[in-house]
């Protein structure tokens, strides 16, 4: 953890080269038309650089180029051992740079600086490091066959893969995808979020300088509806990663579907339940976590625990807990390693959650915490963290993703009442559980439809826990060995001997 100051990380930011062009066959190159767009921080509105604006050219010479360097077996069939010592060495440059990539993440994206340094880049060097380590340990099969016959079970990479990343935790979702990826011996086209693609932009150079052949990893920014969906309908890209909004990914299955079947994994929205049962074993630490599950990274968290479910007899004791709680979060400049509370990613996003904000006021739900846009004088997207008592589940900040610190509270009577309104919505991310009654703990999170369930604690795990969602949250695995089936095929081969 660094000691800067924030005037030591703003004169940092003064005097930090930014790179904002995309980067394919192992080289930095405008956008093929030459297009740009302004990269605008939100912590204060400058303009930062101006990013390569990709479109349908780019696309094909970057995917032509990634087949070309697959075909070529110079990664592809590079032995594991040899792709293992590669990743490694490109995790130990994500960690030497770490302060760099923290300072490109906090001014492209607004989340405190303490947090990129601590958790996003530390994570982030982690997952490729965990995936390098893990190849060269991950066996094929041997099928049960009469002696004069051998069945032979052994995964292959995919060939080329598409990955298009969000923009709240831009290097950790895109190293999400890349460890395994890589690993196996495929070639990427990456594109990060228009809203913050610098991370993933300078991670290019640092894969070039591990080792990484060059046209095995490359970035191509730009917008969704130029250059993603031209990736989504590219007749040459074998398998296509998503982790974004659930409307987007339904659009990119349309595409897979229109071109050439490509696999499609999918990591969509939430709308997580966060369940208090009155035998909680720590009410006071419910509601810190409670507090944490929103305000974190400014609520913009696929898994935000964006609805507490709290039981009847305890609410009038835990609400106030909670709003308590809250107070110790509070919007300030990101680069100040005291803040922990940042700026919203843009201002899009920032009068969307303020019209969320809005619409809990219209439908009849009563505002405890928070609700209003603060120092706007910065120039900057900030909004305070946000609670709403008396909600049902009907209302629309309930129902539907914000992807803000914005807090609904529901009531429920027993278990079976939980448990229903934690199901009742098209998502199934995550979900956690307070309890002190074992038994009820393990049948309330086998009954939750989710893929992730934290007993006593919110936001739980590590690399060897697989992460991914139910119905519309989308399908597939990032972390964990589970991870790799993405990005291999399956082949039997069977010898008659």
């Amino acid at each position: 953890m660094s000691n800067l100051t924030r005037s030591e990380w703003e004169s940092r930011a003064k005097a930090l080269k930014i790179e904002g062009r995309a980067f394919v066959n192992g080289e930095y190159t405008d956008a093929f038309d030459g297009e740009t767009f302004d990269c605008v921080s939100p912590v204060d509105g400058r303009v930062l650089v101006e990013v390569a604006s990709c479109d349908q050219a780019d696309a094909e010479q970057a995917v032509a180029n990634a087949r070309i360097v697959f075909e070529s077996g110079v990664w592809s069939r590079l032995a594991p051992v040899k792709r293992k010592e590669v990743m490694i060495r490109f995790a130990d440059l994500i960690d030497a740079h770490a302060e760099e990539l923290a300072l490109l993440e906090t001014l492209d994206m607004g989340k405190p600086i303490g947090d990129s340094l601590s958790v996003d880049v530390p994570s982030a060097s982690r997952a490729i490091r965990w995936s390098g380590e893990a190849i060269d340990k991950i066996y094929d099969e041997v099928a049960a066959t009469p002696h004069n016959e051998l069945g032979l079970v052994t995964r292959e990479p995919v060939g080329v893969v598409a990955a298009i990343v969000p923009w709240n935790f831009p290097l950790l979702m895109t190293c999400w995808k890349l460890g395994p990826a890589l690993s196996t011996g495929n070639s990427v086209v990456l594109k990060p979020s228009e809203k913050s693609p610098l991370t993933a932009i300078r991670l290019a150079q640092l894969a070039i300088e591990a080792g990484i052949p060059a046209g095995v990893l490359n970035v191509l920014p730009g917008f969704g509806h130029t250059v993603g969906k031209a990736l989504a309908l590219h007749m040459d890209v074998d398998t296509l990663v998503f982790t974004g909004s659930t409307k987007i990914a339904k659009q990119l299955m349309i595409y897979a579907g229109e071109s050439n079947m490509k696999r499609v994994w999918l990591e969509a929205g939430g709308k997580s339940p966060n369940i208090v049962f009155a035998d909680a074993p720590d009410l006071k630490a419910a509601a810190e976590a409670a507090a944490g599950a929103i305000a974190f990274n400014q609520g913009e968290v696929c898994t935000a625990g964006s609805r507490l479910l709290v039981e009847k007899s305890i609410k009038a004791e835990f609400v106030p807990l909670v709003v308590e709680a809250i107070k110790a979060w509070k919007p300030g400049n990101p680069l100040d390693p005291d803040t922990n509370v940042g700026a919203l990613v843009d201002t899009t996003q920032m009068n969307n959650v303020l019209s969320y904000i809005q619409a809990g006021h219209d439908d009849g739900a009563k505002l405890v915490a928070g609700g209003k846009r603060t120092l706007e004088e910065t120039g900057g997207t900030y909004v305070e963290p946000t609670i709403f008592d008396g909600v049902t589940n009907a209302m629309r900040i309930a129902r539907e993703e914000i992807f803000g610190p914005v807090l609904s509270v529901i009531e429920f009577t027993d278990a079976e009442e939980a448990v229903r309104i934690a199901n009742d919505t098209p998502y199934g991310l995550a979900a956690a559980v307070w309890t002190s009654d074992l038994s009820k703990a393990h049948l309330t999170a086998k009954a939750l439809r989710a893929g992730s369930v934290w007993v006593n604690q919110y936001d739980g795990g590590d690399m060897t826990a697989p992460f991914g969602g139910f119905k519309q949250s989308g399908n597939g695995r990032d972390k964990s060995l589970h991870a790799f089936d993405k990005y291999t095929e399956l082949k039997a081969t069977w010898i008659k001997l």
